[in-house]
């Protein structure tokens, strides 16, 4: 299966995140996961829970690198469950 993720930092009314999704379908995602959460956050509900249910083989592509992580440590614990999953990461 292919998925997208779509993030970003402010609210509807103030950022457009439709760019992304159509983006992501596209690019071939046949299921977009999306949130307003800033890149920095800790906690991003929607990409944690996309991160714990993807199936093995599966593949996840997102726009830009920016939109998974804007901290180094947490796109390196990203691509540990990349790798352990063996998802094919498109950016």
């Amino acid at each position: 299966m292919i998925y997208g993720y779509a993030r970003c930092s402010t609210n509807e009314s103030k950022q457009d995140i439709n760019r992304q999704v159509r983006e992501l379908k596209q690019a071939g995602a046949e299921q977009v996961y999306l949130e307003y959460e800033h890149g920095d956050a800790k906690v991003k509900p929607q990409l944690d829970f996309l991160l714990d249910h993807i199936e093995a083989g599966s593949t996840l592509i997102v726009c830009e690198v920016s939109r998974l992580s804007r901290s180094v440590l947490q796109f390196c614990e990203i691509m540990e469950t990349v790798k352990q999953k063996h998802l094919q990461l498109v950016v």
